[in-house]
């Protein structure tokens, strides 16, 4: 049988389980029992060697797992005389529970994030575990009968399955497999000759492993262009049952487990050391920190540049940027052969976040040391569990020459295929046509309707200030802000006698409105009689009496200097490949005469007038003008449906 065959014969096991489990359950059962099947069929050409051993050396009080794993000749054994088909009808649950306890430690790490014992005792608890122990001891999962690329495929196949039944969730743990395919064949794609050579040895990490889609797809796609060829996997996964799916997965296909972790990759990244020839990576969207928030922070300040988070941290209640700048992290020296990153992301990353902000600053860091090779634009409703725009970004710091400098956008939101029943949210899906033209497309590098080229630098700008001279008049004789002075409550805190004394002086005025403040200023100290105000207390004369006036003086500091309006300060971007003063004059000073830039405001990092900031505006770049309809077209429309009411109205009184 193929593989597809296979797992739908294992799949079957299912039938047995309905009205007793729920169907999004039915993985967690079958998973665990093919992985079980699979490890007992490798391991029973040793098994009666591996336990010889065992005899010979259990009573000697010395660690035994180097001598059993030799002699088991793969990376794990077991122990027990048992095997699915010896555990009886009678006493199954025992005797199942301590079969698997022999395992070794990799093994039984596996089965206990599964949660095995439990799903077990249930089986039994429902009279259905000897049943599902005899199907399972009648499936050749044997390695002379399905090689361990084919159990992979199979393992695969009954992911899919398992996460297209529990869809609700799927999405949190499983990428759809053409989205994984195009990321893959878009990181792989450049070294399609060097993976060809004989005995080729590269890595590939996913800190957000979920079920080992991505590490199953890189391992599939390097084995196509050539079987002799080996593929490292490493993964780190928060969710313990995905973990455990990923293990076994990994397990199947002759990976070395230990490569595989559990935990937070934020705040425990357990591979720390470790760097890879290719990543690839689905990070959740929009999901908070704020659990690793302190972690994460103290990191950032403490090690700065030596540790992940080193060009900055972006808000709390989104962590996509920081999984990108883990993964920038685990990229080796681009003097010794570099890396390739393809991860995906929402729309967030583009653009959230102004000048100067810890979003900007990351795409800024990326774009700056040239590492964004390219971004894909995918079409909504791709996932299990959101229908948002998303985007695939392959990055490198061992581009082509062509490529150097340059960041490539593909739009390809039009493609995609509608799902005969949609899955969750996921209602379109990539066929393979569709993957090959973005693929060539990506490799080609010309510009065309959907693929767009642009230096780095096009994506940068500098937020200048632009501040507009204040020009205040002022109306002491208006009843309604000398009211709103009094109702004030910094104003209620003067002393009584200089409150009466400054409404009496407002009160005194013989014009209506001052367009000075100088002299607005001189006459209201002759009106307190030997009163004075400090200039926080005038401050909170001139909040309330006076107001904007551009036929008003502009008010000058101390230093003869124009004071700057607080209320009409503004903020220009200029693009890095002009001139700020340039700019100025010729979009700001034609309309505004009398404004200047703010020069203290200035990047912290070259010194110069202006916080750079960096964003990335990708449906700008792709946007297309439709004109409006005609008027005498929307005129015809709406004859038309008018009449159409007309009719159904004579039809309702006739």
């Amino acid at each position: 049988m193929n593989f597809s065959s296979t797992a739908a014969f294992i799949w079957s096991v299912a039938d047995l389980l309905r009205g007793d489990f729920k169907q999004s359950e039915y993985g967690k059962i079958i998973l665990p029992f093919t992985l079980l099947r699979r490890l007992e069929c490798v391991l029973e050409p040793t098994k009666e060697a591996v336990l010889t051993e065992y005899e010979a050396r259990k009573s000697l009080d010395i660690p035994l797992e180097q001598f059993l794993i030799r002699k088991s000749g793969q990376s794990f054994y077991n122990i027990s005389k048992m095997d699915l088909s010896r555990l009886g009808e009678t006493g199954t649950l025992d005797n199942l529970e301590s079969y698997v306890a022999d395992f070794s430690r990799n093994a039984r790490d596996i089965f206990e994030n599964f949660r095995f014992n439990g799903i077990i005792g249930r089986l039994a608890d429902a009279n259905l575990l000897y049943l599902i122990v005899k199907r399972f001891a009648n499936v050749d999962l044997h390695p002379e009968t399905i090689s361990n690329h084919e159990m992979g495929l199979i393992f695969e196949e009954l992911i899919r399955r398992f996460a297209e039944a529990s869809n609700e969730t799927a999405g949190e743990h499983f990428t759809p497999r053409d989205i994984v395919r195009l990321t893959t064949s878009l990181v792989f794609m450049p070294d399609d000759d060097v993976l060809t050579k004989p005995g080729v040895v590269r890595s590939l990490y996913d800190p957000t492993a979920g079920t080992g889609g991505f590490l199953s797809s890189g391992s599939e796609y390097v084995y196509e262009l050539n079987d002799q060829a080996r593929i490292v996997n490493f993964g780190q996964e928060l969710n313990p049952e995905s973990y455990a799916i990923c293990k076994a997965d990994m397990l199947i296909k002759g990976q070395d487990v230990t490569n595989i972790k559990l935990g937070n990759t934020l705040s425990d990244d357990q591979l720390y050391s470790e760097q890879f020839d290719y990543c690839l990576s689905n990070p959740p969207f929009g999901v908070e920190w704020k659990k690793v928030e302190k972690a994460v922070k103290d990191e950032h300040s403490i090690k700065g540049f030596n540790g992940r988070f080193g060009p900055g941290l972006p808000r709390v209640s989104d962590g996509s940027l920081l999984f990108l700048l883990h993964l920038i992290s685990k990229m080796r020296n681009s003097g010794n052969a570099g890396s390739r990153i393809g991860i995906i992301l929402n729309g967030s990353p583009l653009f959230t976040g102004g000048a100067g902000s810890g979003e900007s600053e990351i795409r800024r860091y990326i774009l700056e040391h040239d590492l964004l090779e390219g971004i894909v634009a995918m079409p909504t409703d791709m996932f299990y569990n959101t229908g948002i725009a998303t985007y695939v970004w392959i990055l490198s710091n061992r581009k082509d020459a062509e490529r150097k400098g340059k960041v490539q956008l593909i739009n390809a939101t039009s493609m995609g295929s509608s799902m005969r029943k949609s899955l969750g949210s996921k209602r379109k899906y990539l066929t393979e046509e569709d993957i090959v033209e973005i693929t060539k497309s990506y490799g080609r590098y010309d510009e065309s309707e959907i693929c767009k080229i642009f230096n780095t630098t096009a994506f940068g700008y500098r937020r200048i200030t632009v501040e507009h001279p204040l020009q205040l008049a002022f109306h002491p004789k208006e009843q309604e802000r000398t009211q709103a002075l009094q109702a004030d409550k910094p104003f209620a805190k003067w002393p009584a006698p200089l409150q009466t004394a400054t409404l009496d002086a407002l009160a005194m005025f013989d014009k209506e409105k001052i367009l000075d403040r100088k002299v607005f200023k001189k006459q209201l100290i002759s009106y307190l009689g030997g009163k004075k105000l400090t200039a926080a207390q005038f401050k909170l004369v001139q909040k309330h009496i006076g107001e904007h006036d551009e036929e008003a003086e502009i008010c000058l500091d101390n230093k003869g200097n124009p004071e700057p309006a607080s209320d009409l300060r503004d903020y220009e971007n200029v693009p890095l490949s002009e001139a700020v003063e340039a700019y100025f004059k010729r979009e700001v000073l034609p309309h505004v005469p009398d404004a200047w830039i703010d020069a203290s405001k200035r990047d912290k990092l070259d010194g110069d007038v202006g916080i750079v900031g960096y964003e990335i505006p990708f449906n700008r770049h792709f946007y297309k003008y439709v004109p409006p309809r005609s008027l005498e077209e929307i005129d015809a429309d709406l004859d038309k449906v008018s009449g159409e009411i007309m009719e159904l109205l004579r039809e309702v009184h006739s």
